[in-house]
């Protein structure tokens, strides 16, 4: 109940509901992710404390799975070439096992969002690394 009571009464769930919506649908079309993140980053500014939380939780959870997937995919390509001289194949188990976690960790991370959100609450650690 504190925490209700210092973040203010009336703050717009909507949008940040969206964006964990759009993020969502980033499994079948990766499109939606980016025009979240748009989003994220246009509503923050104006976003109360609470929703501040998600937008930042949103924008940092686009970010961390940018970087991770270009690492997989490097992993995937180059393990993929050298995998003609059988040496790559571990690089590319590594790369399709890293890009797979992403994408449970990005579900994962969109699920509490969306729970965090549901209850009304501020996303706690929206700096973490880990849900």
């Amino acid at each position: 109940m504190t925490d209700r009571l210092e973040y203010g009464a009336t703050e717009d769930r909507t949008m940040p509901a969206v964006v964990y919506g759009l993020y969502l649908l980033a499994f079948a079309t990766v499109v939606t992710a980016f025009i979240g993140l748009i989003i994220a980053y246009s509503q923050r500014e104006g976003a109360g404390a609470r929703t501040r939380t998600h937008y930042t939780f949103l924008i940092r959870t686009f970010w961390m799975s940018i970087v991770w997937w270009i690492v997989g995919g490097a992993l995937v390509v180059w393990g993929g070439i050298f995998s003609i001289i059988l040496i790559g194949l571990p690089f590319l188990a590594i790369g399709i096992f890293i890009m797979a976690a992403v994408g449970v960790w990005w579900a994962l991370r969109c699920i509490l969002g969306v729970i965090y959100l549901a209850r009304d609450e501020p996303y706690p650690r929206p700096h973490a690394w880990l849900a």
